[in-house]
Order: structure tokens, then sequence, then C-alpha cells
């Protein structure tokens, strides 16, 4: 029998510093020489209990303290894309963040390196495309992004496109035109986080002042008739993270979020594990979660794999596009 969470799906929100596990934080903690504030995995494990996504945001950047050595990239991205691979990933757009790691010493090149050696063995190893999308820490100022983004042009490479993440509210992405405009000009391809925890507006400038493809969240885009209609006419994909929504307080439970009105509503929405090592669940425990608390039926849960795949960044291989997309329509439930 096939496990509807088994179901051929790309991953297009996924922050791979979120995928850190317990068990290899400690590891890392150990070859590197770190000493973290829990006295074992289990302690680390109940520090999981976040408020809002500033609570999170706490730990999440706490806990990169352990990544170090190109190594150590390699080896995280490496455990996400098998974990991926078993769930059904057969694509993955991966976001890193170099801000969280340069400002404590790790160069640049170290991160990126240590990344691609896992990214470019991926479908080998595990069947997984990928591409990597850098992101800007909304919280910094515009000028340290610049700075990324130079950083970034011996590396573009490895590099698909930028992403915008961290503390949304009071951080609006008109902060960052300049930034956007640049990476443009150099050809990457632009996403940003937008309405999870800031107002429908801030959905808006992302494309209107950013040029974005596709919007990180968009959850509360619900609260705009306007906004909804627009996202449903220009076909503008949402990366939903149902897990992250209530583990962030977004949403109080699960049986309560929006993904089904949302998707009635002709938006074209894609189901993500966000930071799966913080929200309990990678891609396939997703898929299984809100097929469970919402009820989705087979054909809704292979609209969201299909999506999946036409919101991605497959633009340069239209056959493995079509290869995967044959994938979800031949998929048998039974």
């Amino acid at each position: 029998m096939h496990l509807p969470e088994a179901l051929p799906k790309a991953e297009l929100h996924l922050h791979i510093e979120g995928t850190l596990e317990p068990e290899l934080a400690f590891a890392l903690a150990a070859r590197n020489g770190v000493t973290l504030p829990y006295a074992d995995t289990e302690e680390l494990r109940r520090a999981y209990l976040f408020t809002d996504l500033q609570s999170f945001l706490d730990l999440y950047y706490g806990l990169m303290a352990v990544l170090r050595t190109a190594d150590d990239f390699t080896e995280l991205a490496d455990a996400y894309l098998a974990r991926a691979a078993s769930q059904g990933v057969r694509h993955a757009e991966i976001f890193f963040d170099p801000q969280a790691h340069t400002e404590r010493g790790v160069p640049f090149g170290t991160v990126v390196e240590g990344l691609a050696r896992a990214l470019d063995r991926s479908e080998e190893r595990h069947g997984v495309s990928t591409r990597l999308i850098m992101c800007f820490l909304r919280d910094k100022s515009a000028e340290s992004a610049m700075e990324t983004l130079r950083a970034a042009e011996p590396y573009l490479r490895h590099i698909t496109g930028v992403g915008l993440d961290s503390a949304e509210v009071g951080h609006p992405p008109s902060k960052f035109a300049e930034v956007y405009e640049v990476a443009g000009a150099l050809g990457l391809r632009k996403v940003a986080h937008a309405g999870e925890e800031g107002p429908p507006a801030y959905i808006r400038e992302a494309l209107d002042v950013l040029g974005v493809e596709r919007i990180d969240h968009g959850l509360r885009a619900m609260e705009d008739d306007e906004l909804v209609a627009r996202l449903v006419r220009e076909r503008v994909p949402l990366t939903l993270c149902p897990l992250s929504n209530v583990r962030l307080r977004a949403v109080d439970v699960l049986e309560d979020h929006p993904l089904p009105s949302m998707m009635a509503a002709g938006l074209m929405v894609t189901v993500n594990s966000d930071d799966p090592a913080y929200f309990g669940g990678y891609a396939g425990d997703t898929f299984h979660a809100v097929r469970e608390a919402l009820a989705l039926g087979e054909e809704q849960l292979r609209e969201l794999a299909r999506n999946s795949f036409l919101a991605s960044f497959l633009d340069d291989d239209e056959d493995r596009r079509a290869r995967y997309l044959a994938e979800v329509e031949a998929y048998d439930f039974d």
C-alpha cells in the first residue's frame, strides 16, 4: 500500500539550518568544541516550545554555533536530503542564511561550498534534484544584505535565487528594494517571506517592490479579498508551512488552518516543512498531518503535489518538471 505522505512532491520552503536535529547538534558540538546550554538531546527537545516567531529564532540562531566547517554543512544537508527522499521529496529548493554564519566568523565560502558538496551529489545519492536560495535576514540592515549579495557573487554558480526571512514585523519588504534590484540584475530568482506575522500589505510590497515570483507563507493573504483575487489571477504560488504556523502560534490548532479555504479560493498553495527539526515533521509528515487534521482527499493532496512542481524553479529543465508531474498523476494511493 502506498502512503499518501510518500506522494512525489517538491519542497520549496525549507531552511537548511532548521533541519539541525538535536542528535546532530550534539555530535557537531563535540567535534567542534562547542558547549551547548543543554544537558542532553531530551532537554534540548523540551526547549522546542515556542510562543511566537521570535522565541523560535532565539533558539534557532543560538544552536547554529555548532556549525563551523564545510564538512558540518555537508553533513547537515546530506541528513536532510536523506530524510526528504524517504518522504517522497523529488526536488528541494533549499534556503540558507549566510549572515547568521558570517557574523560569527564562518566564511561565506565555507557555508556555500559545504552545502554545494551535498547538493551536487544529491541526485545520485538520494534521487532528489536541488536548488539553493540565499536568504537575507530582514532584521539586519539593507546594507548588510547588500554586502552579503556581493560576497555571494563568486559563488553564483551554486545559487539559484534570493529570499528574505527572519523576524517579519517592523521589517517590510520595501527595506530591501535595492538589494533585490541588484539580485535580479545578477540573474537570480526572487522569493520572500511575507504575511506570516506581518500584514497583507507586506505581501503586496514583496510583489510590487521586490518583484518576487513566490510568496513564502502568505498566510494572512486571506484577510484581504482583493489581494486573494490578485494572487489567484496572477497564479502567485504560496509556500505554506502548516506545522510551523501551529508551533509559532500563527494558528491555534492544525484543524483551524486555512489551507482548505485557500485551496477552495483558487490560490496556488504548496505545503512545506519550513524548519522540520523544530516544528515536528518533514515534508511527508506534513502531508500526513494536514490530511488527517483537515480531512483532505486524495485529489486535494495530488493538487498540492502538482502545485509544488509547477511553482518550482525548474524552468531550465522542463523535461524534468514534466517527469515529476507525470509521477504525481500516476501515483496510486491504494
